[in-house]
């Protein structure tokens, strides 16, 4: 999540762009506009990167301590609008903005492009249902799935944790499941969800073990000592560390979590942590149990 500083920077972003605009996507080689193809056939024009960044300068080279880095440039999920995504930097921190810019390039909207119909979550409840495969808890034949994307470095996520336990503790209708999404800003997240990884294959009481002691032990993990640490407490979760350790660096757990966050991208998560419930995707923190328990009770009585 982004810090408090990064987030009025983003929010500063959105405010310009309104009032005048980690996955790899092909990038234009011209200096206004190129054109690609949609996923449902129809063509995209999408503006350059000399374009972004000179509605960047324009936008924020007012301020020397804030810089930018364009992360993609791709059609969007909507048809005829393009997809850019920025990653903003200050000293506060860094966060990514997304904006869509109309076929003409003379317009741009800030946020979300969200689903819409009579069941608008049900794509994604589908897609989770059949490739959201990581640890799980709860009946399989619960009404409702609650999918988790966290990272385990994220102090956010450590916020949250009690919040999801209770909720799953508390609701006999949640089958729940946790999926990796190491954060690109986190140094040891990605090697700490391959430790996850592991542990669950070895485990799964285990897995919820190690991932409550992870988060208890974030501030004593660093880079250069998370193996040690992360093998200690993968053994005091009730695994072999040392076979965890060894299991963590084989091609096929690196290959789990990145298809992890590959699903995770494919449903536009980009900050942890998210929970999806039947397909919505919500926020959650420390306090807002009453509010993921609605949710968890509406969904169980959709059809």
């Amino acid at each position: 999540m982004l810090a408090r500083a990064t987030v009025i920077a983003v929010l500063v972003l959105a405010y310009c762009i309104s009032a005048v605009a980690q996955q790899p996507a092909a990038k234009p080689k011209t200096a206004t506009t190129s054109s690609t193809s949609h996923a449902g056939g129809a063509d995209v024009v999408l503006p350059s990167e000399e374009m972004v960044n000179a509605f960047m300068q324009q936008s924020f080279g007012y301020d020397p301590q804030l810089t930018w880095k364009i992360v993609s440039i791709k059609p969007s999920k909507a048809e005829g609008l393009a997809e850019v995504n920025v990653q903003i930097s200050s000293p506060q921190g860094q966060g990514t903005q997304t904006f869509f810019v109309s076929a003409d390039g003379k317009h741009a909207v800030v946020g979300e492009i969200i689903p819409f119909g009579k069941h608008p979550f049900e794509s994604a409840k589908l897609e989770l249902q059949k490739n959201a495969t990581g640890p799980a808890r709860g009946p399989a034949n619960a009404p409702v799935n609650v999918v988790e994307f966290s990272d385990l470095q994220c102090p956010h996520c450590k916020e949250a944790n009690p919040t999801i336990e209770r909720l799953v503790k508390d609701d006999p209708d949640v089958h729940f499941v946790f999926q990796n999404f190491p954060l690109p800003m986190h140094n040891w997240a990605q090697k700490a969800a391959a430790y996850a990884d592991c542990t669950a294959k070895f485990s799964n009481d285990a897995f919820w073990k190690f991932i409550a002691s992870v988060y208890e032990a974030q501030a004593e993990i660093t880079a250069e000592n998370a193996d040690q640490k992360l093998t200690e407490l993968a053994d005091k979760a009730g695994v072999k560390g040392p076979d965890v350790a060894a299991c963590s660096t084989q091609n096929d757990a690196q290959a789990r979590v990145e298809a992890s966050i590959s699903l995770g991208k494919s449903l536009d998560v980009n900050s942890t942590p998210t929970l999806f419930i039947n397909g919505r995707p919500v926020g959650v923190n420390a306090n807002n149990y009453d509010v993921l328990k609605q949710l968890v009770d509406f969904a169980a009585k959709q059809k």
